[in-house]
């Protein structure tokens, strides 16, 4: 069958609630033991196993006539090259085109959702049957992208990890995290539950849980009056980031004045760690790709130098 491009297509996927019990219990019998000991539906697992498997076939034969295809596992991602000419394609929920966009470097990622009676997929603007028209505009440069400003966490140890949504840094049991906190001339220690880094595109999930039940528990407390979640979400371009101190506890020898705050090139956010162990830095609700974040590490927290490119 003779190609369209010889342009590399990537096919980024991830595996179902159904493939990660059988890989815990090994065979499908037993998870189906596992899940209905519980209560739970196992033909729920079955039917979105079905469908999504039917998605990814359906992907593979329209992108094979297009151009070379290669199928990446999401788990794979932190350690998978992509070249600069490749196209993405994602085909799963919203939280798989935030984990591959971290990973690229202005190649154009066109999020497609496998199940749409499943998954609303805000990020997710195309369904299958999309995939071929959408892919050949992207081909030849006649669809639009919208930019994502990414957040970056760099070490003085030389390593750093960039988030679509967010970055956590804490403890990794989300216990009290120790650090010195520090922007412009303002700084302080703390002792906290972690600081939540977010992103435009992130404004509309953990920040604005964090910021909603805040202002709600200020109302209930009578000492001010909630704000709506309308007043705290801003836009994906966005040439800046909020951060929120998760739980600060006020001590002899830890404050509570530099909470939240506003990151841009100009006034970043230095941490530094006053952990022994287990402090970690994380994006984008991935606990297992971290960064050390212990004792005698500095973290710079700004934006990226790079921004994610998501067709629309």
């Amino acid at each position: 069958m003779k190609r369209l491009t010889e342009t590399k297509l990537i096919l980024v996927v991830r595996a179902t609630r159904l493939a990660d019990l059988r890989a815990r219990f090994a065979t499908k019998s037993q998870a189906k033991f596992y899940v209905t000991r519980l209560g739970g539906d196992f033909a729920d697992y079955e039917r979105e196993d079905e469908a999504y498997q039917k998605a990814i076939t359906r992907a593979q034969q329209t992108l094979s006539t297009l151009g070379r295809v290669q199928l990446v596992q999401r788990v794979f991602l932190p350690n998978f090259v992509f070249g600069p000419e490749d196209i993405v394609v994602t085909l799963g929920q919203d939280g798989l085109v935030a984990n591959t966009l971290k990973y690229l470097n202005g190649q154009p990622l066109i999020g497609v959702n496998p199940d749409p009676k499943r998954w609303d997929g805000k990020l997710l603007p195309f369904r299958i049957e999309d995939l071929e028209k959408v892919t050949r505009e992207v081909l030849r440069s006649g669809r639009s992208y919208r930019d994502v400003t990414m957040a970056e966490a760099k070490l003085n140890t030389g390593l750093s990890l960039c988030a679509v949504n967010d970055l956590f840094i804490g403890m990794k049991s989300h216990g009290s995290a120790r650090y010195r906190i520090a922007m412009g001339k303002a700084a302080e220690d703390h002792s906290s539950s972690g600081i939540i880094v977010s992103t435009g595109l992130g404004s509309t999930g953990w920040f604005k849980s964090l910021m909603t039940g805040a202002a709600a528990v200020a109302a209930a407390s009578g000492q001010a009056r909630g704000a709506t979640p309308q007043d705290i979400t801003f836009p994906w371009e966005s040439d800046h980031l909020f951060f929120t101190v998760r739980e600060p506890f006020p001590s002899n020898t830890t404050g509570t004045a530099l909470v939240f705050g506003k990151v841009t090139p100009r006034e970043p956010l230095t941490i530094e760690s006053r952990m022994g162990e287990g402090g970690v830095i994380f994006s984008d609700g991935i606990e297992q790709d971290f960064l050390e974040f212990n004792s005698g590490s500095l973290a710079t927290v700004s934006l990226a130098g790079r921004k994610g490119r998501l067709v629309v």
